[in-house]
């Protein structure tokens, strides 16, 4: 036996009836049900980050200016009237003044440069 606990060789362990069998026979000779091979492929890189294309920092700086968008007309104030649910926690104007104008903007960025990585590629 190796270290893992698998009898050493070129053995498997049947998925369906749980027998040790060769590992280069396509079927089990106990339950004759054929053997699924599993591939494994290489880590694909995104496409953001090898430059290609931008759609994954489109769709970044969409969710980035939604999320502002959101945080701002709850943290403001203006959802009040309408959903009758007061913040648990008093709201800092900071974060209304600058943070997510801050975060809306750092959206609009990246969207512009996905557009830009798109109009490149």
């Amino acid at each position: 036996m190796s270290a893992m606990g698998r009898p050493a060789g070129g053995t498997q362990r049947c998925s369906y009836c749980g027998k040790q069998m060769a590992s280069h026979l396509p079927q089990c000779p106990f339950c004759r049900e054929a053997v699924p091979t599993v591939q494994f492929s290489p880590l694909r890189r995104s496409s953001a980050s090898n430059g290609s294309n931008g759609h994954d920092q489109i769709r970044r700086g969409l969710l980035y200016m939604l999320l502002g968008a959101v945080i701002h007309y709850f943290a403001g104030g203006y959802g009040a009237p309408v959903f009758q649910i007061p913040l648990p926690a008093p709201v800092m104007p900071l974060l209304t003044q600058y943070l997510t104008p801050l975060l809306f903007l750092g959206g609009l960025g990246f969207t512009v440069y996905g557009l830009v990585l798109k109009l490149k590629s």
